[in-house]
């Protein structure tokens, strides 16, 4: 990757090869740490989790009803047997049973030595301490085996994976009581620029409230990571170079907005460039260039563009994928739908743009996107109201309504 360039001399990349370049240069944090099941979620698996036994661990019923044996009931010409026990989750039946009988079961309650089968109540009748099956069960029917969800010593759960709650039932499901994961990846995020202010502050004549650095933070926590707040950093090569060597001395990202583009003042560019390196991405999408990547003291520096749409588009799309990388994910591509275009537009052949849409139900209940309005890149209000981002390809030049397009919402991008 070229370094040390200005914007304007700097090649443009199409997303594709952007996000190549990323995978191939982040390299996760080393640090892992125990944390316990209950505080585990969306942490990022540091070690795989094995099956230490079955699941289920023994054959369970699948229903509430009457446990039998299926070669009995073939002795049975009237399919009646006789009930001798009851057999309930934690309660199991250990006594021997005599043959031909039947035991009253439960749902998870564990099958009774040499019973195979269990009727469901509903099918059943009970006349004076027996019960009257119904004809044509098969062998086995509603019984759970041991191991069908599980085997003993399956992997279950692999290194980089974001847990989710459904992860940390099956981990529990095992037995397991904490997992190893990765620490959380510490990043630093400050704001530049004499005009702006915090918010809850009143304004002044050429003042705006600093929304960057709020979105900013927001977004890295929605990933996991600890986030410092370095603050508004006075307009200045020495207050800022100040900051970005404390941001780097004890984290390991640094994320600011504003100040990449060509014409703008330099301070940032040139104290990143002082105190290591930094290249500039001109990409080939709409909105959102340029983005300088870099390293301040050996720490990943990520510099978005200063408009707020298209600060948080390029986070999403770019930034995302090499912030989840540096804490351990392997999975770090958002899953877009296929949905209709409730639009027509035209757009310049070899850039990828973004769309800001909402989904309404079509007359056959079919998601429809539709256009915002207003799609310029201060427009902050068009993510607030879209559901998402419609994602047209380099090699689009038309989209007309009713057309198949990818849509993804933001909930891809947690």
């Amino acid at each position: 990757m070229p370094e040390n360039r200005s914007p304007a001399d700097a090649p443009v990349m199409t997303l594709a090869e952007a996000l190549k370049a990323l995978a191939g240069s982040v390299r996760p944090i080393a640090d892992h740490e125990q944390v316990p099941l209950a505080h585990a979620l969306d942490r990022i698996l540091a070690e795989d989790v094995r099956a230490g036994h079955a699941v289920p661990p023994h054959d369970n019923a699948a229903v509430d009803g009457y446990a039998f044996a299926a070669a009995d009931l073939v002795q049975q010409t009237d399919r009646r047997l006789k009930v001798v026990d009851r057999a309930a989750a934690g309660h199991p039946v250990v006594a021997a049973l005599p043959p031909g009988t039947a035991v009253r079961i439960f749902t998870g309650a564990p099958m009774p030595a040499g019973l195979d089968t269990v009727a469901m109540q509903e099918d059943c009748r009970l006349e004076e301490g027996h019960v009257l099956l119904p004809a044509g069960l098969k062998a086995g029917a509603n019984r759970r085996r041991a191991g069908e969800d599980v085997r003993e010593g399956t992997i279950v759960l692999k290194p980089g994976r974001r847990l989710r709650a459904q992860d940390i039932g099956l981990a529990a499901a095992l037995g397991v009581g904490s997992v190893r994961v990765f620490r959380r990846l510490r990043a630093a995020v400050f704001s530049t620029g004499d005009e702006l202010k915090e918010p809850g502050t009143p304004l002044q004549a050429g003042e705006i409230h600093d929304a960057n650095r709020f979105a900013l933070m927001a977004l890295l926590s929605g990933l996991g990571c600890t986030v410092s707040d370095l603050g508004i950093i006075a307009d200045r090569e020495r207050a800022i170079r100040a900051a970005l060597a404390q941001a780097a001395a004890d984290h390991d990202l640094i994320v600011t907005s504003g100040g990449m583009s060509v014409g703008e003042e330099d301070h940032v560019k040139a104290a990143v460039r002082e105190l290591g390196r930094l290249a500039f991405w001109r990409l080939a999408i709409k909105p959102g260039r340029p983005i300088g990547i870099g390293a301040v003291s050996g720490v990943p520096f990520i510099g978005l563009p200063g408009n707020p749409v298209a600060m948080i588009v390029t986070f999403l799309r770019i930034a995302r994928p090499l912030v989840l990388g540096l804490a351990g994910a392997t999975e770090t591509a958002p899953t877009a739908w296929r949905v209709r275009a409730g639009f027509a537009e035209r757009k310049k052949v070899g850039r990828r743009e973004w769309v800001r849409a909402r989904l309404v139900a079509g007359a056959e209940g079919e998601p429809i996107a539709h256009r915002f309005p207003q799609q310029g890149s201060g427009i902050l209000t068009s993510l607030v109201e879209a559901d998402g981002l419609i994602e047209l390809p380099e090699d689009l030049e038309q989209v007309s309504e009713g057309d198949r397009v990818d849509f993804y919402p933001f909930s891809a991008f947690r």
